[in-house]
């Protein structure tokens, strides 16, 4: 310690101080030196504790040894000198600390600053999945036709599943559909069994049962099936079912809505062919096949030399399904048709393998951005 504050470790008495001037001086040569600490490049927290220290500040010794010995005429002097050097002393380190803080957060700020000089980080940016992009485009092209987009639950009841669709209990077509059953509270307190969707079907009955005709709806969406996955089979893949009622609706209306389907999505080439076939809930039935994109009819390895594509199934509804929904079976008529969305995607781009749609490679997912 400086002679100055040595002398805060005395009393007065011993220090030979006996009037109000020397006590004056003493505090004078107190400030000083504090002035003299302050002014140097040391942590104000260090300059805190010396002088402002509860049990060994130079303050805390000026109270016990100066002014609480001091004699009754030179008190008021001491305490006044006293009360002037302790609020100098607290501005100052108030000072002193906010100049601390200041600068280290000015330092904080030169480490986190960033030099926009620099060459930015290069981001890669995502994109839709192409099974997605396959559904917005043919949502586009039936939008344009005055279909309604609608979307349904993935858990069924064989009802809804079936029945209603013209598929009853043993009926050979759900041989064809064999699916995943739940075990839910519900049907082990005696309620109706659930289901994982076979198809996106459904969503026909439940938008007949809560509207009334004209419908023109399509229903995108996930279907389950218990299928062994391969090149052209998974237990999940995609749909969208395709629904028209109304008064008059004929089986000219259904193919030129198809062969607009086929010619918006695969080109405006392409030629369309109707084959007969069976579905329980449409009458008459028919195979849409699209001549060969590829060869444009001569015959590839695509289209197994016929030149032509099959693409889905489709069909006038049978008037049993309209029993179903109490609709008038003898005043209207419509058409549905199933897309398989996976189908569409591996003949429109050249996929030759399901499975790449669902194992999430990059390089594959980078193709189709």
């Amino acid at each position: 310690m400086t002679k100055a504050t040595d002398s805060t470790s005395q009393t007065l008495a011993a220090l030979g101080v006996a009037s109000a001037d020397a006590v004056t001086a003493r505090f004078a040569a107190l400030r000083a030196e504090f002035d003299g600490d302050a002014g140097g490049e040391g942590a104000w927290k260090a300059l805190h504790d010396s002088w402002m220290g509860r049990k060994s500040g130079v303050l805390t010794r000026v109270t016990e040894n100066w002014l609480k010995t001091a004699t009754p005429a030179l008190r008021p002097a001491v305490g006044k000198c006293l009360n002037e050097l302790r609020g100098h002393v607290e501005q100052r380190l108030a000072e002193l600390q906010r100049a601390a803080e200041s600068a280290a957060d000015e330092a904080a700020l030169a480490r986190e600053r960033v030099d926009l000089s620099l060459p930015g980080v290069t981001r890669p940016l995502g994109s839709r999945h192409l099974l997605r992009q396959t559904f917005a485009e043919i949502e586009r092209i039936f939008l344009s036709l005055g279909f309604a987009v609608v979307e349904g639950p993935e858990i069924e009841t064989p009802y809804y599943n079936f029945e209603a669709l013209n598929i009853p209990e043993h009926h050979p077509a759900r041989d064809t559909m064999d699916t995943f059953y739940l075990e839910t509270p519900r049907q082990n307190s005696g309620g109706p069994a659930r289901l994982l969707r076979t198809h996106t079907s459904p969503m026909q009955i439940h938008t007949m049962e809560k509207q009334p005709a004209p419908v023109r709806i399509i229903v995108p969406g996930k279907v389950y099936r218990r299928d062994n996955p391969d090149a052209t089979h998974s237990y999940m893949f995609h749909q969208v079912e395709g629904l028209a009622v109304d008064t008059d609706i004929t089986f000219c209306e259904f193919k030129g809505t198809v062969e607009y389907f086929v010619r918006e999505f695969l080109g405006p080439k392409i030629r369309t062919r109707l084959r007969p076939s069976y579905f329980p809930f449409t009458e008459p039935s028919v195979e849409v096949d699209a001549s060969c994109f590829v060869c444009g009819g001569s015959g590839c390895r695509l289209c197994k030399s016929s030149g032509w594509i099959e693409l889905f199934g489709a069909g006038m509804v049978d008037p049993a399904v309209y029993g179903f929904v109490n609709y008038d079976a003898k005043r209207l008529s419509g058409y549905a048709f199933g897309l398989g969305v996976d189908r569409l995607s591996q003949l429109k781009y050249g996929i030759e393998d399901m499975q790449l749609f669902f194992q999430n490679d990059v390089r594959f997912l980078r193709q189709f951005p």
